[in-house]
């Protein structure tokens, strides 16, 4: 039996409605017929949900039990056993209880196909593993549970189920999606605006490279070579002209009238007569295309016209753009342009829009063709000139009644050798030479029809033609050879001079460099290697292309760069001639590995000098915060021992509650204080342990006011993989935070709930909050808001905190309060196989 295919509705945020597009599929395919089961889907109490549930038949759940309780599972033998046609399993990404059959779900779906059962599965974007830290960035929410691209990749089919942010924020309010218990802090936290709009655009920018890799599969399947108009990618010929501007303005003006339109300018570097762009307007028009969103390619071509097109053919490019001609009119004798041969080559398929502008016909230097390489068609012009022109001229003199005389016969022979130098270049030119002396020998030089030459005179006219004819032809091939070499000297100039311009503005990155030589040479792969010494194995410091060569002996060429470095392609040898280009690109190669890695040290020298600059402020609050509690002790302690003074027990109780008091402060200080000194030396190291969020809260809590703080704990949250310690230390110093700058009177929150993978811990005080520009401030060691008393701390509990929660795994940030106040929102990962059957907030959801 054959693997059974998979289809897979992609959610662009939780609630889209990818479940219930998944169960409206199954109905409409019963319906048809086929034999479909619920291997696993969760309702979450949702009536439309369940509504969409009954009708179909489900595959009983396995038991689990973990940890004292029971969870249910998707049964991969049971389903198996039962051997459906089409089984639906939601939430691809989940992750099994212990004990399961596989750890991941996605796992037991890869079962089911090998089976031969197809299945339809579901799957938000933010849980491709991929897209994970792009997600955490975004949302500020690490997901834990995530499902491999390259698994979600392989499906037979992938619908996306889209909803824009307003619709999906309408449903959350009104009921459709969670609890109203839970509604507030979704909107205020994950469903904001801003998050769910960035998602949906990763969702659809990840759907299109699906199906433009799916296109570009099939072409390459298929053979076909023409441009298919999926999609508008306008290709924008460069020559480095003033006019490029107006060009890539032009295309970009087109690609906005079409939604996912590309913008990709190249520039030809070629040997066949343009002049000489400048590097400076070459660097303003790559910016200029980047900025309006486009790619910048620099390629090598002898004929512009056919690399142009096979560039927009092998991008499966709509459109060209190119400018109308600078070239003066008498020069079109030469040739009929570029613009000209790009549209008569074009096909079909292409379109070429040809775009006026200031330096049309105000010249462009040399002619066209007297700098060209010779190809293939001149060479077998200049042999014809050389081997078929005499004879057809011999025939034309003969047949003349009045003979021109020996001396206009030797003109004319030598004109066409001289043609078949210009043509041909120096072997077909010595070959009419060659055979024009034997012909004017033969038919015109007396005695005629022999060999023989009977005046002395008319053995030095020949003599002196052959001279001349070899003469002409031998200055003309070398001027043509000259002139080649010329313009391309000038192509490998202009390469250099962008390539040195690009680095050193800092535009380019070790990869994007390697892609470039890739791109420019036409190679398969490219890597820069390095080794510390001659006997030390070599390392890749960077590659691009599939395959790259991990030792220089392997590679087609190879470019050492010092003593224990080289730059290795694959794919083809290159000329000689070639191989000065990529020398200037490996050794600036190896400045781009130079100043990442300079780059990096910089970094660290920051941190170092973050480091002193946190010694400093220590020394700061050494100076003043700790001696204030140590002033208060020993004016405690001096006042017992006075015996001037006889003291009643009330006040002998108050001043040792003063002195009890100092020392819990002073403790406190200084615990702080280790705590950041070992946050920066990086000695934290986090002993991981699954705990109940309500065992370690209490305890945090031991050190405020009872009528101060109100906690809400629930007993049925999951248990989470935290350090206890660090974790209690944590909580302590944030409530102790909203402590310290709630009014009087005004009790501070301590709420906790599930979402998802991970529990979160919401610590909301009514102080005067903190404005958006300040909320990652307050994190920064020694930094109090606003005009806190001197004696308010030295500004370390909440750098503290994040630090710990980092350390865990965890997350902290703040968000305004609803009404007034700030939140400090803690988040920490569930213990793995310990997650509700339900989970909250964002579950996969349906409506």
């Amino acid at each position: 039996m054959g693997r059974g295919k998979l289809r897979i509705y992609l959610g662009s945020a939780p609630g889209v409605g990818k479940t219930y597009a998944m169960l409206s599929e199954a109905h409409r395919r019963a319906e048809r017929g086929t034999d479909v089961v619920v291997a696993f889907v969760e309702h979450h109490d949702r009536p439309r949900t369940q509504t969409l549930l009954s009708g179909l038949e489900e595959v009983r759940r396995k038991e689990i039990e973990y940890r004292g309780s029971v969870f249910t599972e998707m049964d991969v033998d049971a389903v198996l056993a039962r051997r459906p046609a089409v089984a639906l399993v939601d939430e691809l990404p989940h992750t099994n209880v212990p004990g399961s059959r596989n750890a991941k779900r996605w796992q037991d779906v890869e079962e089911l196909l090998k089976a031969g059962v197809d299945v339809v599965s579901t799957v938000n974007i933010q849980h491709l593993e991929s897209l994970g830290d792009v997600v955490e960035t975004i949302t500020g929410v690490r997901q834990r549970e995530t499902v491999p691209d390259e698994f979600v990749r392989r499906a037979d089919q992938i619908e996306l189920v889209d909803m824009s942010p307003e619709a999906l924020r309408r449903r959350m309010a009104h009921g459709n999606i969670y609890k109203p218990d839970k509604m507030d802090a979704a909107l205020s936290h994950y469903f904001r605006p801003g998050n769910l709009t960035a998602l949906r655009e990763l969702a659809l920018l990840w759907v299109a490279d699906r199906v433009d890799a799916y296109l570009q599969q099939y072409r390459g399947e298929h053979g076909i070579r023409s441009t298919w108009q999926a999609r508008e990618r306008i290709v924008v010929g460069l020559t480095g002209g003033p006019e490029g501007r107006t060009l890539i303005r032009r295309a970009a003006r087109v690609a906005a009238k079409g939604s996912g339109s590309e913008v990709l300018g190249v520039y030809i570097a070629r040997s066949d007569g343009l002049t000489a762009p400048s590097p400076k307007e070459l660097a303003v028009q790559r910016t200029l295309l980047e900025d309006l969103g486009g790619t910048f390619h620099h390629v090598i071509g002898d004929d512009t016209a056919s690399a142009l097109l096979e560039f927009a053919r092998g991008v499966n490019a709509t459109q060209v753009v190119l400018g109308s001609s600078r070239r003066k009119t008498w020069q079109y004798v030469f040739g009929p342009g570029v613009g000209a041969t790009v549209a008569r080559d074009s096909g079909p398929d292409l379109d070429v829009h040809i775009v006026t502008h200031d330096r049309v016909a105000k010249g462009r230097g040399l002619p066209v063709a007297r700098g060209a390489r010779l190809g293939r068609p001149r060479i077998i012009w200049g042999w014809l000139l050389a081997v078929v022109a005499p004879v057809l001229l011999t025939l034309l003199l003969s047949s003349l009644s009045d003979p021109l005389g020996l001396s206009n016969d030797v003109l004319l022979f030598l004109f066409l050798t001289v043609l078949a130098a210009l043509f041909g270049g120096l072997l077909p030119a010595l070959a009419s030479a060659a055979l024009s002396s034997l012909l004017l020998n033969f038919y015109y030089t007396p005695p005629t029809y022999t060999l023989d030459i009977a005046e002395p005179r008319n053995v030095v006219a020949l003599v002196v033609f052959f001279a001349v004819a070899v003469c002409v032809a031998s200055v003309v091939d070398q001027a043509a050879r000259r002139t080649h070499q010329a313009a391309r000297l000038r192509a490998e100039s202009e390469i250099l001079s962008f390539l040195a311009g690009s680095v050193l503005r800092g535009e380019t990155t070790l990869d994007a460099l390697l892609e470039r030589v890739r791109e420019t040479f036409a190679m398969d792969s490219v890597a820069l290697l390095e080794r510390k010494s001659d006997v030390e194995p070599w390392t890749c410091a960077g590659s691009v292309g599939p395959q790259p060569c991990r030792r220089p002996e392997d590679a087609d060429v190879d470019m050492p760069v010092g003593d224990h470095m080289a730059l290795a392609l694959s794919g083809r040898v290159l000329p000689a001639e070639d191989r000065r280009v990529l020398a200037a690109f490996a050794a600036q190669a190896a400045v781009v590995l130079d100043r990442q890695r300079l780059v990096g040290e910089a970094s660290r020298a920051r941190e170092l000098a973050e480091g002193n600059r946190i010694r400093t402020a220590l020394l700061a609050a050494v100076s003043h915060d700790l001696r204030t509690p140590l002033a208060g002790i020993k004016a405690a302690v001096t006042s017992l021992r006075s015996q001037d003074v006889e003291w009643s027990q009330e006040d002998e109780a108050a001043l040792l509650e003063g002195i009890e008091e100092g020392a819990d402060r002073l403790d406190h200080l200084v615990g702080n204080l280790l705590d950041i000194t070992r946050l920066q030396t990086g000695t934290v190291t986090p002993m991981i342990r699954v705990v109940d969020l309500d065992e370690v809260v209490p305890l945090a809590l031991v050190g405020v006011p009872e009528d101060s703080v109100e906690p809400d704990i629930p007993e049925t949250l999951p248990m989470v993989a935290v350090d206890t310690g660090l974790l209690e230390r944590a909580v302590a110093n944030i409530v102790e935070n909203a402590v310290k700058y709630s009014p009087e009177g005004c009790r501070v929150t301590v709420a906790a709930s599930a979402i998802g993978d991970r529990v979160e811990v919401r610590v909301a005080d009514r102080g005067p909050g903190v404005p958006d520009d300040g909320k990652e401030r307050i994190f920064e060691p020694f930094q109090r808001h606003g005009d806190a008393p001197r004696g308010a701390g030295v500004g370390l509990g909440l750098a503290v905190a994040r630090g710990f929660v980092d350390a865990m795994g965890g997350t902290l940030f703040a968000e305004d309060t609803p009404g007034g106040g700030m939140t400090m929102v803690l988040t920490l990962k569930a213990a793995a196989g310990v997650v509700p059957v339900r989970p909250e907030l964002p579950a996969e959801v349906t409506s």
